[in-house]
């Protein structure tokens, strides 16, 4: 068998844009032939599937899953939202959030890592879908949220499927009272978060790096008030606590009636059921939040041969 060297692994890359890993298979598969490596990897779909990654993938859909006291939510991109209702596409995205919830992988590539049900591994798969359905996806993200005793209930917003649309809640709440109390508590309290979209579960858990944003900007505004430097300091103080207070859950003022904040509404419930519920933790995914999404080739092509 031939030498498998890091030059030929390079080329192969190079030439193909597949993985590394990948390319030394590939070599290893055509003793080192670079040419028949790169008909190997053609014919497997993974030269095309790496060619297609410089695509954004923006789309998609979120997946959640529960069971007992845990849950997930992961979310899987794609480039068009016609793929995300493609029944492969879902059933892949499906099976990834069952194994997420099963397997405790705390982050993309430790769940990338995972066996897939059908074989080969979570990452594999997705390499296969690529090649078939002719877009690029991205497992993007995963979060994981469980309770000591109490629900986790589920939530999805547009839903394309169950379990899975283009915004995912999980609703962590601890405390032992009745299922017949959390769970209706939960799908309200997931319903807000879906609507209101709380930067984080309280003002203390906001990103320092945010508050500091919002002080700065409220310093330039207050200081174009003219007013004493004191005055200017308690504008400033007051508005980034306005801030802090509309984005943190807890605080933040049930969509149900916009009057009364989320933490008592928590403490309402309990005080009715007699039993102790505290809102522990929660995740909001949104499909494609914070990606840079871009025109696809063909668009850009429509549109130059247009004159735009």
């Amino acid at each position: 068998m031939a030498e498998i060297t890091a030059a030929a692994v390079k080329e192969l890359r190079d030439r193909s844009g597949a993985g590394m890993m990948d390319c030394k298979k590939a070599l290893t598969e055509a003793n080192g032939d670079i040419e028949a490596a790169t008909d190997w990897l053609r014919a497997k779909g993974l030269a095309a599937a790496q060619k297609k990654s410089s695509r954004t993938a923006a789309e998609g859909l979120v997946g959640v899953a529960v069971a007992g006291t845990k849950g997930v939510a992961v979310e899987v991109n794609s480039e068009t939202d016609f793929v995300a209702k493609n029944d492969q596409f879902q059933d892949f995205v499906r099976t990834v959030s069952t194994v997420a919830l099963e397997s405790g992988a705390a982050d993309a590539e430790a769940l990338s890592a995972q066996p897939h049900p059908a074989g080969g591994t979570i990452a594999e798969k997705l390499v296969a879908n690529i090649a078939t359905i002719g877009e690029n996806q991205n497992l993007r993200r995963v979060a994981h949220v469980e309770v000591a005793e109490g629900v986790v209930v589920p939530y999805v917003h547009n839903a394309a499927a169950p379990g899975l649309g283009k915004i995912g809640v999980l609703v962590a709440l601890e405390g032992d009272a009745p299922a017949d109390v959390l769970e209706p508590l939960g799908k309200q309290l997931a319903m807000h978060i879906a609507a209101a979209f709380p930067l984080a579960l309280s003002a203390d858990d906001i990103d320092p790096a945010l508050l500091e944003r919002e002080r700065a900007i409220a310093a330039e505004k207050a200081a174009e008030s003219g007013k004493p430097a004191e005055i200017v300091a308690k504008m400033v103080d007051g508005a980034v606590a306005k801030f802090a207070k509309e984005q943190a859950l807890l605080s933040q003022l049930f969509v149900m009636d916009n009057k009364t904040p989320i933490a008592d509404v928590v403490a309402k419930a309990a005080k009715d059921a007699g039993k102790s519920i505290s809102l522990k933790s929660y995740v909001r995914f949104q499909l494609g939040e914070g990606i840079e999404k871009e025109v696809s080739d063909f668009a850009a092509e429509v549109a130059a041969a247009a004159g735009a």
